[in-house]
């Protein structure tokens, strides 16, 4: 496995090697003295795997107030998705500016994004599912949100038609009115 750091500080792309034949393929996915190397190895106490049946369909932006921020591992295992990072860390030099990565079953790479991160996903491709490791357990007085299509973020999803988007999702805070009640995380 590669890893390497991203434009923002703190984000990972892993690219995983798998060892192909006629069988199919096998797959190192964690490996924690590799992630040690980088200071990425984490108690991960919680998994969860999502299925977005259609294209277009938009997940977030999510996160967790302190002492609930967490760090995540996101893999795509089917289809493809892009995933977005948006920095809310007191005192980064990225506050406030977004990452974008694609995830695919086809390009086998994971993405690592520590604590103090707006976290979204965009299926590219109908049936895309996507497992993603926390280490920190979701905690529901913690949760956050902030609107998928916030002007001031003004991220680029990829997709061409409209997107789809749960109640809670739509209704989420700006990236403003985070700010001015929070300020960062």
């Amino acid at each position: 496995m590669t890893i390497k750091e991203l434009a923002i500080n703190g984000v990972f792309e892993i690219q995983l090697e798998a060892k192909e034949d006629f069988r199919g393929f096998f797959m190192r996915t964690y490996e924690d003295a590799a992630f040690a190397k980088y200071g990425l190895n984490k108690n991960w106490v919680q998994e969860y795997h999502n299925l977005s049946l259609k294209k277009g369909t938009i997940r977030g932006l999510h996160f967790q107030l302190p002492p609930y921020s967490e760090a995540k591992l996101v893999r795509c295992i089917a289809g493809s998705t892009l995933d977005v990072f948006v920095d809310l860390r007191k005192d980064s030099p990225t506050f406030g500016k977004y990452g974008s990565i694609t995830l695919s079953a086809d390009n086998k790479k994971m993405l690592f994004i520590p604590p103090g991160f707006a976290h979204a996903l965009c299926a590219l491709e109908d049936n895309t599912m996507v497992i993603c490791k926390l280490d920190k357990a979701y905690a529901p007085e913690s949760e956050c949100q902030i609107r998928w299509n916030d002007s001031d973020l003004n991220i680029d999803w990829h997709i061409e038609s409209q997107p789809i988007v749960s109640e809670k999702d739509a209704n989420a805070t700006s990236f403003k009115e985070f700010t001015q009640t929070y300020g960062a995380i």
